[in-house]
């Protein structure tokens, strides 16, 4: 006999293929669905329909948009296409909006190589990045990809790929966060920071 009735299992099924999501959770989640009142149960279901039906890649950046064509960042005349950031994931590019300073453009790689996981180039918009350089107009390609043994695979091999090119390539700086004691910081984090280090400005 199911722990559930069928309704509720499908429910929680659907859930559970939500990465991260396990069973406890996928539950929780099917009976708070089910405690919402019609309206807002339709409410939250046309949301999702919404996001399939509404949500598109820019054919440029491979960023999210609302139209089919060019998002809002690659089609407005206030950004500098000279510059690229590229990131791993579309929610990168909201995570490096926060950084109000930034007024280059992006590309979303879609994931980071990774050779056990079998995700090479041809599964990453890398190809449509060179093409991007190789059209002309771009000064410097800033890698921001995580700092994780997939992401520097990736950068590594961005960098490679775009040696040849007359475009700069940088790779975003990390190591120990703003406001944190050094006593805390573990010795990957510390060993980062001292690789990253910068000269001191002896006129401030």
């Amino acid at each position: 006999m199911a722990e559930y009735i069928a309704p509720i299992q499908r429910l929680i099924d659907e859930f559970r293929k939500i990465p991260g999501v396990g069973q406890k959770t996928a539950a929780r989640y099917a009976f708070a669905v089910l405690n919402l009142e019609e309206g807002e149960a339709e409410a939250f279901a046309d949301a999702v329909i919404g996001v399939k039906r509404d949500v598109h890649r820019c054919p440029i950046c491979f960023g999210l948009s609302e139209t089919p064509g060019a998002c809002g960042i690659c089609s407005s005349e206030s950004r500098d296409g000279s510059v690229i950031c590229v990131v791993e994931d579309a929610k990168d590019v909201i995570t490096m909006e926060r950084v109000r300073g930034f007024r280059g453009t992006y590309h979303v790689l879609g994931g980071a190589l990774s050779p056990l996981d079998n995700i090479t180039p041809a599964d990453l918009t890398v190809a449509e990045l060179i093409s991007r350089v190789e059209a002309g107009g771009v000064r410097e390609v800033i890698i921001a990809t995580n700092p994780t043994p997939k992401g520097d695979t990736t950068a590594s091999y961005i960098a490679r790929v775009l040696e040849n090119t007359d475009v700069s390539v940088s790779r975003l700086a990390y190591g120990i966060p703003v406001g944190a004691d050094i006593e805390y910081a573990d010795e990957v984090t510390l060993y980062r920071a001292m690789e990253n280090r910068r000269l001191f400005d002896k006129r401030t």
